[in-house]
């Protein structure tokens, strides 16, 4: 039951390749459909997997693999009116590789043994990249081949780390099973050193993957060049899977008493990713690059809250949760502004609440959401990671963490205004479908 998860988008995913574009966009919805139903029944029945040393379904798995799962199918009905909307010429490698993508990113989900975590997120690379490459443009070659490299040397790291991990129990003496669950249960007798080594390497390497800075450069160029559903799927669920493996080799330091050391390593890099999405965000003329600076900035926040731990922590996995929905929605209506506009830079947009109302209102209330207003999750998560740095004295910390959320409001509502209420003479070729809007209102 549990590997048929991850199995179904695979075997269909193959299958689109060689199948109509009109029956490949049908795989696309029903497979995420399917998708949907097996992980909800995953999450009532929890069954044992058949290869139960290799996966296994765990709380932060599980609650990863539904994001994912509500995710691609929303994403999956606003892509066939993408398709219809827009010039893609292969487009039954574009479903065929976005299925594969759902198989991989699952596959993360599920995965308990430490190596096949590893082959797992490279298994995702492999996997996006060709969505990235789809418009085949030069500025796409260098964003897919910039993003190959930069999270192939990255995953690099994360092997060694992995070995690293091994070497503390054979130091140590340690006979366990190579599972995140089992290393957990014996951390306490694992060698420290080997172990601290081990998890500075994952760290680095996931930490690539999932866009914390300074190893993020791929990020900004390979969200501004895929196309808009592709993107939501790499900054909402794609990040994730990355922080999935720096959370649970935590949980292990953790376990084994290394909690100061592991944390005070995620706040540091966590701090110096919302300080460069900071810096860039300001100054940004293009609003799907935007909306990616904005993705490093909440996988920085993600990553402090996990380094403090306690309250903090639980506002880190909020904020995941949210950032992903709602960024996923804001992608899938810069999607719309782009097709309408038909360019990607901010100050050749403007007027959009009069001219594409539906897209606004969607567009709009993502900014609110992702900038921390309340109503929205990702207010509660920073209200918690912030009461977290206070309780446990990291003073500094919040102080920093707090400045730069009002720098990149700041410059994020300075770009959304002009989109939404600047003046505009350019004409509208899109029009709103209500699939290519409701998708993004049920994120929302």
């Amino acid at each position: 039951m549990v590997e048929i998860v991850f199995l179904t988008p695979f075997i269909t995913g193959v299958m689109t390749f060689f199948l109509p574009k009109a029956i490949g966009r049908q795989f696309l919805v029903g497979t995420g459909a399917i998708h949907l139903i097996l992980s909800l029944l995953l999450w009532k029945n929890r069954p044992e997997a058949i290869f139960n040393n290799y996966f296994a379904v765990t709380p932060e798995g599980l609650l990863s693999l539904l994001v994912i799962s509500l995710l691609f199918f929303l994403i999956s009905i606003y892509t066939v009116g993408y398709l219809k909307e827009s010039e893609i010429q292969t487009e039954n490698i574009f479903t065929g590789f976005m299925l594969l993508f759902l198989s991989t990113m699952t596959m993360v989900t599920l995965s308990d043994h430490i190596m096949v975590m590893w082959i797992a997120i490279e298994a995702t690379t492999l996997a996006s990249a060709p969505l990235i490459f789809t418009h085949r443009s030069s500025a796409s070659l260098e964003a897919t081949w910039k993003y190959v490299l930069i999270c192939s040397v990255g995953i690099a790291m994360a092997l060694l780390g992995s070995v690293l991990i091994t070497l503390s129990m054979d130091i140590g003496n340690v006979d366990a099973p190579l599972s995140f669950s089992a290393l957990t249960k014996v951390a306490k007798t694992l060698d420290p050193m080997w172990l601290k080594a081990g998890f500075v390497f994952i760290l680095v390497g996931y930490g690539t993957k999932m866009g914390l800075a300074p190893m993020h450069t791929w990020l900004p160029d390979a969200h501004s060049e895929a196309p808009s559903p592709a993107s939501a799927l790499l900054s909402g669920v794609l990040l994730n899977c990355a922080y999935l493996g720096i959370f649970k080799t935590n949980k292990i330091m953790h376990a084994a008493g290394l909690g100061d050391f592991s944390g005070t390593i995620l706040i540091v890099f966590g701090l110096m990713s919302i300080l460069a999405a900071a810096t860039f965000i300001l100054k940004q003329n293009e609003y799907k690059r935007m909306l990616a600076y904005s993705s490093i900035e909440n996988m920085g926040i993600i990553a402090v809250g996990t380094g403090i731990g306690g309250i903090a922590a639980y506002g880190a996995v909020i904020c995941m949760i949210h950032h992903s929905l709602i960024k996923s929605s804001l992608f899938l209506s810069s999607g719309n502004i782009l097709l309408g506009y038909g360019n990607r830079f901010i100050e050749n947009t403007g007027d959009m609440v009069s001219r594409m109302p539906k897209t606004f209102v969607a567009f709009f209330a993502g900014f609110a959401g992702i900038s921390g207003f309340p109503p929205f999750g990702i207010f509660i998560g920073e209200l918690f990671i912030i009461v977290g740095a206070f309780r446990t004295g990291h003073y500094i910390a919040a102080g920093i963490f707090i400045l730069s959320l009002c720098v990149i409001f700041a410059g994020f509502a300075n770009q959304v205004m002009k989109i939404s209420f600047d003046d505009s003479i350019v004409k509208i070729r899109l029009k709103e479908k209500a699939s290519m809007v409701w998708p993004q209102y049920i994120l929302l």
